[in-house]
C-alpha cells in the first residue's frame, strides 16, 4: 500500500513483522508507546503541561487506590515536610492501606503516626531512620504489617529488581524546572544531592517533583531528567533548612573518645592499610571523625593521597579533597552545610553516586567493594562480633542499617569504634545483641577505650599487629571488663509479634523485630 507520503510500503515486512504506516509528523502526539500504556491508563497524559498549580491538582490526575505503595527520599532528613504533606492530603481523600517505601524517616514524621493507628499507612520500608514518633510506633505494634528494615544498596537493589515496586515516587526538589530536571544542591531548602531517589526515578510508574524553587529550563545540573518525572508540583517550602543539616559536624573533644580514635588509625596504620591511593568512609560522628582526623595526620605526615572518600560526605571530608588527601569524593548524601555548599561549586573531584553504584550486590560494580577501611558504629555488639545499629537493648526500632552492613560487606577492614561504657552504664559488648543488623563475619574488630577485639577469623589481621603495642584483647574479656564495671542491661518484655523485618542487603532475612509491650 501507499502511505500518506506516495511510498510503497507494505503492511508486513518478512523478518521485521507488521509495519505501522507513518501518519503525520505529529500524529501521534501525545499518544503513549505500548510500553508506557500500562502506566498512562489515566492520570498524567504525554503532552499536557506538568505543573500544577498545587498538590491537589497532581493527585488529581494520579492514578491513587488503597493499597498502592507510595515513596519518598530523606536527603531532608529531619526538615522534610514533603512526606508529611503528601501522606495527610492522601489521608484526607480517604485512601487506606498504603506502604511507605521511604528511603528514611525522621522525628518530623511524627504527622504519620495518626494515619499508621487510622489504617492510611498500614507498611512502611526503610532504609534508615531517626529516633522519633514512627519508630516508636511501630515498636509497640501500632502498624498492620511488620515493617521492613533495608540496607541503602538492599533498598537500591528491591526497586531496580522489582522486589519493592514503587506506584508513585514524589521526590523532595530544592531546585526544578517545569519540565522536571531536577537536582538537590541549589535552591532554598538544598539538602545536597539526592541519591536515594534515582532508584526510584528510573523504576517507579510515576513520578512526582515538589519543589520550593522553580527555576527557568533548563534547569542546571540535573541530577534528575524530566525524561523520568510525570508531574512538577511548586509549594510554599519542602523543607527546613535547620533540620535538614547541621551547621559544622565537629571532631569529638572528649579524652576517652579521642584514645579510642588514635587507637583505631593505629591499627589501621600497622596493619598498613595507611598507604598510598588509601579509601574509607567514617560517620558524622564526633568518633568517627576523630579517626578521620588521625588518618590525615598521617597522611600528611608521609605525603599520602588516598583515592577516595566515601559515603555520607561532611565539611571534614571535603576539606581533605581541597588539601589533595583524597582524588575523589564518592557522595550518596550531605551531612552537613559545609558539604552542600561544596557540591554547590561542581568541583569535579565531588562525585555523586546513586544508592545502587553505592552499595547494590546485585549490580555490576558497587563502590563498596573498592572500599578499603570502614568505620562502623552501633548500639551494640555481641561475642559473635554481630553488630546491632537498629534497636536499643530496650528493645525499640532506633535506627535502620544504612550502609552500615553494604560497607562492612565490601569493606578490606571494618571497625567498630566506641567507649565500652555507653550512656546509662551499659556495656557496648553483650552475649548476644538484641538484634542482628551487620553478621559478624564481616566485622572485622571492635576499638574500645578499654582494649581492642580481633575477629578471630582475620588470623591475617592478628599476625599484622603482634608486637604493635596495642591493647588487643579476646572479646570475651571486653564483656568481663563491662560486667565488672556494674553494666546494666535492660531486660525488656517482648511479645510474639513480629513488628520489624531486618533484610540483609541481599534480601534475606537476617533478624527480625518483636513488638515491645
Amino acid at each position: 500500500m501507499k502511505n500518506i507520503l506516495g511510498r510503497e510500503v507494505p503492511d508486513y515486512i518478512e523478518d521485521y513483522g507488521t509495519v505501522r504506516h507513518y501518519a503525520g509528523a505529529f500524529a501521534l502526539a501525545g499518544q503513549p508507546s505500548k510500553r508506557a500504556e500500562a502506566r498512562i491508563e489515566k492520570g498524567a497524559v504525554i503532552g499536557q503541561s506538568k505543573l500544577c498549580k498545587d498538590l491537589e491538582e497532581a493527585l488529581d490526575k494520579l492514578p491513587l487506590r488503597d493499597g498502592m505503595t507510595v515513596s519518598f527520599h530523606h536527603h531532608l532528613r529531619n526538615g522534610d515536610f514533603v512526606t508529611n504533606q503528601v501522606m495527610e492530603a492522601i489521608a484526607r481523600r480517604g485512601y487506606k492501606d498504603i506502604h511507605v517505601a521511604a528511603s528514611g524517616l525522621f522525628a518530623c514524621h511524627a504527622p504519620l503516626v495518626p494515619l499508621i493507628e487510622d489504617g492510611t499507612i498500614t507498611k512502611i520500608s526503610v532504609s534508615t531512620f531517626g529516633a522519633g514518633p514512627v519508630a516508636q510506633a511501630i515498636s509497640a505494634g501500632k502498624l498492620q504489617k511488620p515493617a521492613v528494615l533495608m540496607s541503602h544498596g538492599g533498598r537500591a537493589r528491591a526497586v531496580e529488581n522489582g522486589e519493592l515496586h514503587i506506584d508513585i515516587a514524589f521526590c523532595a526538589s530544592p531546585s526544578c524546572d517545569a519540565m522536571g530536571n531536577i537536582n538537590g544542591s541549589h535552591g532554598k531548602s538544598a539538602c545536597g544531592c539526592l541519591s536515594y531517589m534515582y532508584a526510584d526515578a528510573a523504576f517507579a510508574d510515576y513520578v512526582v517533583a515538589v519543589t520550593d524553587t522553580l527555576t527557568p529550563y533548563p534547569n542546571t545540573p540535573i541530577e534528575i531528567s524530566e525524561h523520568l518525572v510525570d508531574l512538577v508540583v511548586q509549594v510554599d517550602a519542602i523543607g527546613d533548612p535547620a533540620g535538614i543539616a547541621s551547621g559544622a559536624t565537629k571532631v569529638t573533644e572528649d579524652p576517652a573518645r579521642l584514645a579510642v580514635a588514635e587507637m583505631a588509625a593505629e591499627l589501621l596504620d600497622q596493619a598498613g592499610y595507611v598507604q598510598q591511593g588509601m579509601s574509607f568512609q567514617t560517620g558524622a560522628g564526633g568518633i568517627s571523625l576523630a579517626v578521620a582526623a588521625r588518618l590525615r595526620e598521617r597522611m600528611l605526615k608521609r605525603g599520602i593521597t588516598g583515592s577516595f572518600g566515601s559515603g555520607g560526605i561532611h565539611g571534614y571530608f571535603t576539606r581533605m579533597l581541597d588539601e589533595g588527601l583524597f582524588r575523589a569524593l564518592w557522595n550518596v548524601q550531605c551531612f552537613d552545610i559545609e558539604s552542600i555548599e561544596h557540591l554547590a561549586r561542581h568541583d569535579p573531584r565531588h562525585l555523586i553516586m546513586s544508592g545502587s553504584l553505592y552499595g547494590n550486590p546485585e549490580n555490576k560494580g558497587c563502590v563498596v567493594n573498592n572500599l578499603d577501611i570502614m568505620i562502623l558504629g552501633g548500639f551494640e555488639v555481641d561475642t559473635d562480633f554481630h553488630l546491632n545499629v537498629i534497636t536499643g537493648s530496650n528493645g525499640v526500632i532506633m535506627s535502620a542499617s544504612g550502609g552500615n552492613e553494604d560497607c562492612a560487606a565490601g569493606s578490606k577492614i571494618s571497625l567498630v569504634v566506641s567507649n565500652l561504657m555507653k550512656k546509662g552504664n551499659r556495656c557496648m559488648i553483650r552475649e548476644k545483641v538484641t538484634t542482628i543488623t551487620t553478621p559478624g563475619d564481616t566485622v572485622d574488630g571492635i576499638v574500645t577505650d578499654k582494649g581492642i577485639a580481633i575477629n578471630p577469623r582475620r588470623t591475617d589481621l592478628m599476625e599484622k599487629l603482634k608486637g604493635s603495642g596495642l591493647p588487643i584483647v579476646d572479646i570475651q574479656e571486653l564483656y568481663q571488663m563491662g560486667q565488672k564495671l556494674g553494666a546494666v542491661e535492660d531486660h525488656p518484655k517482648i511479645g510474639d509479634r513480629i513488628v520489624g523485618v531486618v533484610e540483609y542487603r541481599d534480601g534475606t532475612v537476617i533478624d527480625v523485630v518483636r513488638q515491645v509491650l
